[in-house]
Order: structure tokens, then sequence, then C-alpha cells
């Protein structure tokens, strides 16, 4: 009985802290005077999740959580005892849950049942427990064409990219960015699928497999035909993941907001931190003429800076690389229908180190090194810098 009364109260302890750390709540505890950008926080939850409350029930039996609508034996129940933490998910079937403290991770109980995208999350914390079930499974893929990501620059533009991808709009020369320049642009940047792919909490992403040696395990995770275009492109960002650096870059796919939270900490700092992202005031904007507004250009750092840039793939990963030499713009925008935009330009000072085929030399018909290159942020894309 004393054994079982330990237990109990190590899972009610711990897991308290454990769902604590949200990954909103994780972001304002490391950094409690960075405001969380909108692209980021409507990644926190997807469209195809409901969430639910229930209660924890503490008996002879130990810890009881029913997730169900009311029926006895119609939800996850999860039980305490002397065997450890099982979880019966009402098909007969269970999980061990591993109770642990990890660095950096929150500790606690994780509670999973199912695939990525096809499972209930099981918290327990000090306002109860939170069930998340992802009942309608992973986005539904769209049919985007496999090509690279255009921010990764040792990568050759293809004619296709040149002529097709919007994202080539987004290139511009710093010497252009003045009030009253026009441009052409587009800042909702596709990621293949029909919604948003949101983050996955970090205990459940590090559980996913992800990597070229993994990757046909990675297609039956998310039950992917080999060789259909949502395979292709899946695998191509995971080769820009494992691609070498360019210069001297430091580059890391973060595949939970709480590891890109991480990353770029250990590259800033957190006392100084800002992260911001492009803002346009029209949900899924069309491509149209934009002056830069007469309000002007501000500089938002002229050092360092990391920018994450969000992948295609059926949840949310970011490819984010640390650069030196590099300036963070805010530039205001107004569009030919009146629509305004709050822009975010990074110009990187040294490019010399890039692809000489690189899809942004292609359009701004210049050499490799030769003047700064600019580019606008996608909306789901953020940059991260000291001030």
């Amino acid at each position: 009985m004393a054994i079982r009364l330990s237990l109990i109260c190590l899972l009610v302890s711990v897991t308290a802290i454990a769902a604590d750390l949200t990954p909103e709540r994780y972001w304002n505890s490391a950094l409690p005077n960075t405001p969380i950008p909108n692209s980021l926080r409507h990644l926190f939850t997807s469209d195809f999740s409901d969430e639910k409350s229930t209660n924890v029930q503490v008996g002879k039996g130990g810890v009881n959580v029913y997730t169900g609508k009311g029926k006895p034996g119609g939800g996850t129940a999860v039980n305490v005892g002397k065997g450890g933490v099982h979880v019966n998910t009402g098909k007969g079937k269970g999980t061990h849950v591993s109770v642990s403290g990890g660095k950096g991770h929150g500790g606690g109980v994780g509670v999973h049942t199912g695939k990525p995208g096809k499972r209930t999350d099981v918290g327990v914390g000090k306002g109860g427990v939170i069930v998340h079930t992802r009942h309608k499974g992973k986005p539904v893929y769209v049919g985007v064409k496999p090509g690279h990501n255009p921010f990764v620059y040792n990568y050759a533009a293809s004619e296709t990219q040149l002529h097709d991808d919007p994202k080539a709009a987004l290139f511009f020369l710093e010497k252009d960015m003045v009030p009253g320049k026009a441009m052409n642009l587009r800042f909702n940047a596709e990621d293949g699928y029909d919604g948003k792919t949101a983050f996955l909490p970090r205990g459940e992403a590090e559980t996913v497999p992800f990597g070229s040696e993994k990757f046909s395990e990675i297609l039956n995770t998310f039950s992917v035909k080999p060789g259909s275009g949502e395979a292709e492109m899946m695998k191509k960002t995971i080769e820009e993941c494992e691609a070498k650096r360019v210069g001297g870059e430091e580059k890391y796919c973060a595949t939970s907001l709480e590891s890109m939270v991480d990353f770029s900490v250990s590259k800033l700092g957190k006392d100084h931190v800002r992260a911001v992202s492009t803002e346009v005031a029209e949900k899924n904007a069309p491509m149209q003429k934009y002056r830069i507004a007469a309000a002007g250009v501000k500089k938002l750092s002229d050092d360092k800076s990391v920018v994450c840039h969000k992948q295609k793939y059926p949840f949310a990963v970011f490819y984010c690389h640390k650069a030196m030499m590099t300036s963070v713009y805010a530039v205001p925008l107004e569009g030919e229908n009146g629509l305004r935009a709050k822009a975010v330009a990074v110009c990187h000072k040294n490019t010399s180190a890039w692809n000489p085929n690189h899809l942004a030399f292609k359009v701004l018909k210049v050499k490799p090194g030769s003047v700064p290159v600019c580019h606008f942020l996608p909306e789901t894309h953020v940059v991260w810098f000291s001030y």
C-alpha cells in the first residue's frame, strides 16, 4: 500500500510539472520578456484536433483517468499500481509510461496512444487532466510539387522554380529597400497540406523517427505511400535538414517549438532576444504589387540572427540557421488593393559561399559575394535576433 501511495504521489506531482510546461509555458519560462509571434502561436494546436477535460479519481486501485464520454470502459484509463503506470485504451492494448526528469524536457509522465496525428495525449496538471484527441488524423496532402527550399543556400535553382515558385519574388537587393519601391509579392507560403501543420509536443516529437536512414519507418508512421508526391516532399525536407552547412553557418531542424527555443537561445542568449514574423492583414492574400510605405524601413538588428523556415512536412518542422553578417529589417508595405503588411526582411551581406546557381542570383542577376542579398520572410517563418 505504501508503494502504491508513493507512486500515486509521484505521478500527480511530476505530471503537474510536465503539464505546466506546455509549449507556450515553456516559451514563457525560457523567454519571459519575448512575445510569441502569431505565426508560431497559430501552430500550437491544429484545425484537426479537439480538447476535452476530464477528472482524476484516486482510489484503492490507484489513479484512474477517464477520457471517455461518461461510459465506463469507453475511454482511456491510466492506472498506477505496483507494476508502474499502465494505460488501457479501451481496446485491450496498453503502453508502459516512463517517468523521467531529463534536462530540458521538463520531466513528467507522457501518455500517448496511437500514431502521431492520430493519438490521444493525456497530461495531468494542476488544473486536472487535459486530453488532446487528434481524431481526424494528419492534414491532407494537396499535391504541392516537391522542390528545394530557396532559403537553403547550397542548392541550385531549377527552371521550374525560377518561373513558377512565388517565393522567387521575395528576393531583392538591399539598395532597393526604399519608400515607394514596388514589388510583386505573396507571403502565404504553401506547406503542401490543406491546413496548418501543427507543432507536436516535444515529448511526442522525439518519439517520431526523423532521418534518411529511417525513411521507410517514417512513411509507415504517417501512412504515406512510397514514391508518392507526399513521400518525395518529405524526403526533400529531410535531405535539406541533413545537407552540409553553408560557409560558417550553424543549422538545426527543430521538430518542436521547445527545440526551436533551445537552439535560438543557445546562439543568441535569452536576456535580449526577439522573434518576429511577417504579418499580413488578410489571410491567403494573393500575389499583388506592394509598395514600401512612406513610413519607411526600420533596421532591427545588424549583427547575427537565427532564421527559422517552416518546412513541408506532416507536422511543424523548422529549418533554423544562424548566420553572421546579416541585417534584419521591418518593412511596412501597402498593396495596390489597399492591403497592408508588416513584412520582415533579412539581408545577407556575404553570399560568397552560396551555390552560384542559387535562385537569388538567377532572379537578381548578380554573382555570389558581389552585393548584399535580401529576402522577405513568408508569414510562417520567423527570425530571431539580439537587441
